[in-house]
């Protein structure tokens, strides 16, 4: 029985080390290192075992970053508006400040350093 509509995500990169830096000052927390055969990726923290959704940065010769492909949001409950203004100085884009969906709480969107739009999302 499937429990969640989205089990696993990952944002293409260019330059992976450039992204880990822009991710890790961004959500202010470490990633983590998973290479395999062909492609490197760094993990975003989360609890699978308690039904978390998992996604990484992956760089992956046969795929390439950039707007207008799949958009994903991480949760940065709490800290919507203290991301959106880390964003610039990391070296990505805000594209849609803080913007109410209620009853579900706030996002935000942006263009990060490798040219992908991605979401953030939080409750309060």
């Amino acid at each position: 029985m499937k429990r969640n509509a989205l089990n696993w995500f990952e944002i293409h990169v260019a330059d992976l080390a450039r992204a880990t830096r822009f991710y890790e000052e961004i959500l202010q927390t470490k990633l983590i290192a998973v290479d395999g055969e062909g492609c490197s990726m760094r993990m975003f923290p989360a609890d699978e075992a308690a039904g978390g959704v998992a996604g990484a940065l992956s760089h992956l010769p046969t795929c390439s970053p950039g707007v207008g492909g799949t958009m994903v949001y991480l949760n940065v409950e709490g800290d919507l508006d203290g991301v959106l203004a880390r964003i610039p100085a990391a070296g990505g884009k805000v594209l849609h400040s803080r913007m109410a969906i209620p009853p579900h709480g706030f996002i935000g969107i942006f263009e990060d350093c490798e040219g992908n739009a991605v979401g953030l999302h939080s409750t309060i």
